[in-house]
């Protein structure tokens, strides 16, 4: 079973910047595709960054479109999110996901589309 594990949340001012990391415990998953949701409070989860298995193609929500860099380092096996200029609206649960298709090198938009989902690390953002 494979199992993502989110981390890097925390209590920022806006303006500043996190890192968060979604590690895998199964080496497959470096050729899954990848992507970040985010769950505010009393909203639906909604997508925001997502990353084919190769890294070669990404794709941004438009309100994070400038301010978050997603990456991926497929020998730990790790995906990143780089959050910067972040806003007070950005805070909310943050989670990775992971779509169980060998080396598909293109990327999902639709909670549909993954398979595997971390727990969520929370990113609260104080003005």
């Amino acid at each position: 079973q494979v199992q993502l594990v989110e981390s890097g949340g925390g209590l920022v001012q806006a303006g500043g910047s996190l890192r968060l990391s979604c590690a895998a415990s199964d080496r497959t998953v470096s050729t899954y595709a990848m992507g970040w949701f985010r769950q505010a409070p009393g909203k639906e989860r909604e997508f925001v960054v997502a990353i084919s298995w190769s890294g070669s193609t990404t794709y941004y929500a438009n309100s994070v479109k400038g301010r978050f860099t997603i990456s991926r380092d497929n020998a730990k096996n790790t995906v990143y999110l780089q959050m910067n200029s972040l806003k007070p609206e950005d805070t909310a649960v943050y989670y990775c996901a992971a779509r169980s298709e060998y080396y598909s090198d293109t990327y999902y938009l639709g909670e549909s589309d993954y398979g595997y989902w971390g727990q969520g690390t929370q990113v609260t953002v104080s003005s």
